[in-house]
């Protein structure tokens, strides 16, 4: 009943039931994100670990291979004339002056993005669209990093139930009473279910009776655990360098991007034409006005082609991963608590009077099957 159904089943809106988290899920989805982007990651630190001289290096063969072939087509389509009848070497020398060229360029749009990294791309906006879109993916966020603590719920219900149990069975022995199963029934509902969210987050410290017996909120003693799990959670469905490219590309803000990128190709082609550029506005004005118009559609639909051969490279360089799990392990006790939490905190007092109303039924049940 946490976590099922995604979607409201019955006969809207008050008969019938959805999972408390997909329910939830603007409001959970905003306080892990405002959580996750307060306290663990900062936009501007993750840009900052791309070395764009590393970028280059690796990309140095495709980045080549790129540069030919969009030159090449670029200038078959605006001047094959002029195109076709210069020469082998000329061609080929130009091709690698662009090529030499164009680390240079790349360094400088990422510069223009980190400065205008807000302009661009909104990671929080990602992160919340992502998980309110898809309440699967909150719900599994839930179970990964409380999994165990799930599972202490039902097993603990089974414990605290059997313990009661035999104390409604004496006082039955005793009583007979009609309304007694009914009664310990609700009361080991609510109790149990009470108890077993109680365990889990507290005590915050390890609380000790005699030196020997004691207990800490399970959600609190698997915290190294649990800052793993997370860790994974955001690098691997959440914020991958998938979604955080398709923001930038195709998101509300990508005409930033396009915007920056003009301006960059404008320049950039401007200096590759400056040894000659009398004698070239001469021969192909019409047609270098033209390129300047077309080459960021060029750019912006080889980077999206070209994408998943980045993504690998893009997860290592980033390593959000590592860099959630160490900023977790920072949190104060209550900032950690927050990953969890709030799957439960709003809609406690849900789970804790259905586990009673369910307890008082099966109670009721057992009187009609024990007097009938």
């Amino acid at each position: 009943m946490l976590c099922r159904p995604l979607e409201f089943r019955g006969i809207p809106p008050w008969f019938g039931w959805q999972g408390v988290i997909p329910k939830a899920a603007p409001r959970m989805a905003t306080i892990a994100v405002d959580l996750m982007f307060s306290r663990l990651i900062d936009p501007q630190e993750i840009l900052g670990r791309i070395d764009v001289a590393e970028l280059t290096t690796t990309l140095r063969e495709p980045l080549d291979d790129a540069v030919a072939h969009t030159v090449d087509e670029l200038m078959m389509r605006y001047e094959p004339r002029l195109w076709v009848t210069m020469p082998q070497f000329a061609r080929e020398a130009m091709i690698r002056r662009v090529q030499r060229d164009v680390p240079d360029l790349i360094d400088e749009i990422v510069t223009d993005l980190r400065t205008n990294l807000d302009q661009i791309m909104d990671l929080r906006s990602i992160a919340i669209d992502t998980l309110v879109n898809d309440k699967a993916l909150l719900v599994e966020m839930v179970r990964r990093v409380g999994h165990h603590e799930l599972r202490f719920i039902v097993r603990s219900g089974l414990l605290f139930g059997t313990l009661l149990g035999f104390v409604q069975m004496v006082t039955w022995a005793f009583t007979h009473s009609s309304w007694l199963m009914p009664l310990f029934g609700g009361f080991t509902g609510l109790v149990t279910d009470w108890l077993a969210l109680q365990m889990i987050f507290r005590p915050v410290r390890p609380w000790r009776i005699f030196g020997r017996i004691g207990w800490q909120g399970l959600f609190h003693k698997r915290r190294e655990q649990v800052c793993v799990d997370y860790g994974d959670l955001i690098a691997t469905e959440i914020l991958t360098p998938a979604k955080m490219l398709e923001a930038v590309l195709n998101g509300e803000r990508s005409d930033r991007l396009a915007s920056i990128l003009a301006r960059r190709m404008d320049e950039f082609i401007d200096t590759q034409s400056a040894p000659a550029r009398p004698l070239v506005m001469l021969v192909a004005g019409d047609s270098i006005t033209r390129v300047k118009r077309e080459i960021v559609p060029e750019m912006l639909a080889y980077i999206r082609s070209a994408a998943a051969g980045f993504e690998d490279h893009a997860m290592r360089t980033l390593d959000l991963r590592n860099l959630v799990i160490e900023k977790t392990r920072q949190l104060t006790d209550d900032e950690y608590e927050g990953l969890l939490r709030p799957a439960f905190k709003q809609d406690e007092w849900k789970l804790v009077a259905i586990g009673g109303v369910l307890g008082f039924l099966v109670g009721e049940l057992q009187v009609h099957l024990l007097l009938s």
